[in-house]
């Protein structure tokens, strides 16, 4: 029987002590706790990665806090437009959605690509007729409404800004949510979901919901949650070069994880993290930010939850 692990995050970016109060921090912390407890609990019963994965970022998608799901961002015309993405390291079968709205969990209509059509990424219209025909509940615009997120929206809707989360500076904020998980089989798994940059324009679509760039899993090297710039992340196409490192150079999954993170990215401007799990239950959440949202928890260990940089 193989060690189990689970890993989270929920954002990074310019998250610094200062930039939280006290109960901010403590509802934060809370959050990530019992997203992560969601699916190591699933993991204990002999549930799947990937049944794990999708869990906890349901926990996540359904939490105002993190730009996902309910708490998802406004764009340009004041609508939210999000995307997601989920892969199984054993089968390396992958379900994506782009550009949807008016899902209440975009996580669960990703791996129903995977489970009911012979496709990888769908989008927009297209996406949302699929969930039509395959039962999907849509929630009304009243449902995504958040005071604070609006109040971020409001202060740049009237300029050609766009504005990403977690950070004091309105153009390094980076709001994803994301999971990585190895069950006792062996199995990874990892999902992203997200809703994007606010004010965005034109049907802007990120890294999270393009495999290999914001979300990857091979049970022969890893499985990767990204969060920071999509735009970066897609150029340096990072989950699957992390899983390159490994399976072609032997990097260890700190190695990989480090290298393109705290080097390859940070050489071209690209700002953000990651999390990552691999079949011998071994964690890695790097990240060049100042924080980022994150959490795990390895078999029967203590659950590690934290937001800003280790000293």
């Amino acid at each position: 029987m193989n060690n189990i692990a689970i890993a989270i995050h929920g954002g990074a970016g310019t998250i610094t002590r200062t930039s939280l109060t006290p109960e901010q921090e403590k509802a934060y912390k809370a959050a990530l706790e019992e997203a992560i407890e969601i699916g190591h609990k699933l993991l204990q019963e002999g549930k799947p990665a990937m049944e794990a994965v999708e869990q906890a970022v349901v926990s996540l998608e359904d939490n105002p806090l993190f730009n996902a799901g309910r708490g998802s961002v406004f764009t340009k015309e004041g609508r939210h437009e999000m995307d997601a993405a989920i892969m199984c390291g054993k089968t390396l079968q992958a379900g994506a959605i782009a550009g949807v709205q008016g899902i209440k969990n975009p996580v669960r209509l990703s791996r129903a690509v995977i489970e009911h059509s012979d496709h990888v990424m769908l989008s927009g219209y297209g996406a949302e007729e699929f969930a039509r025909n395959h039962g999907f509940a849509f929630e009304p615009e009243t449902y995504f409404f958040d005071a604070y997120r609006y109040k971020q929206w409001s202060e740049v809707r009237d300029s050609n800004l766009f504005m990403m989360d977690h950070t004091e500076q309105l153009d390094q904020k980076f709001g994803t949510v994301g999971a990585v998980a190895v069950d006792y089989e062996g199995n990874v798994a990892a999902a992203t979901s997200t809703g994007g940059m606010t004010n965005k324009r034109y049907n802007r679509i990120g890294d999270t919901s393009i495999i290999g760039s914001g979300t990857y899993a091979n049970n022969s090297t890893c499985a990767i949650s990204c969060t920071g710039h999509g735009e970066y992340f897609m150029r340096a196409v990072v989950a699957y070069d992390v899983s390159c490192l490994i399976e072609y150079k032997d990097y260890t999954l700190q190695q990989a994880c480090e290298e393109v993170v705290m080097n390859k990215l940070v050489k071209f401007g690209g700002e953000g993290g990651l999390i990552a799990v691999n079949a011998a239950g071994e964690v890695a959440l790097p990240f060049n930010s100042e924080g980022m949202y994150r959490a795990y928890r390895k078999s029967n260990e203590d659950t590690f939850v934290a937001i800003y940089k280790e000293v």
